[in-house]
């Protein structure tokens, strides 16, 4: 479940579609959830289908530990790649804003936590250029930082999302915006496969 202050928007002929927020999002807010519309599809499963809607499914999923691949039912799938990225995957199956988001900015996730399936060369922003299967285990420290630098707003900002989140995993965060625990490691989101 997507934000429900988001909508999709075209960019260019080159980058197509991108999701932008229609209202401010500040840090420390969930902007994504897991939720049960979502389908995860095996590779056996990936493998069944004709190539062309394999095509849509690696466009517009990502894998998840297992190696499953994650297809969001929502406007989600419109989320573009940036190393600069303003919203983070966490272990727990949501996103949170690492940044605050303004109104009319394009939410953005760093594909190097998704599993991708091959490197790809993306618009450079930092010193990275080419977004690699195996970043997790290379920029999870730096991930983690953000996601740790987001939570302590968890409890101060609107979370429209937090309805989709089980039980668990809210008390899970609350346990850990006080202090009694520590969130996972997103690094615990790589697919080694």
């Amino acid at each position: 479940m997507i934000h429900p202050h988001t909508e999709v928007r075209f960019i260019d002929a080159s980058k197509g579609y991108g999701l932008f927020a229609t209202k401010n999002i500040p840090r420390g807010t969930i902007t994504w959830v897991l939720d049960p519309l979502d389908r995860e599809i095996s590779q056996s499963e990936m493998d069944s289908y004709e190539k062309i809607y394999q095509e849509i499914l690696l466009k517009y999923s990502f894998r998840n530990n297992s190696g499953n691949y994650v297809f969001c039912w929502d406007n989600c799938r419109y989320i573009n790649h940036s190393f600069n990225a303003n919203c983070c995957l966490t272990p727990c199956n949501f996103e949170i804003a690492t940044k605050d988001i303004q109104a009319g900015e394009e939410i953005t996730d760093d594909y190097g936590y998704l599993n991708i399936i091959e490197p790809f060369e993306a618009e450079s922003e930092d010193a990275r250029t080419v977004v690699y299967p195996d970043d997790l285990l290379h920029y999870s420290d730096k991930w983690d930082k953000q996601i740790d630098a987001a939570l302590p707003e968890l409890l101060k900002v609107l979370q429209p999302l937090q309805k989709y989140l089980s039980s668990t995993v809210w008390e899970t965060l609350l346990e850990v915006r006080r202090g009694r625990s520590a969130l996972p490691s997103i690094r615990t989101c790589y697919y080694p496969g």
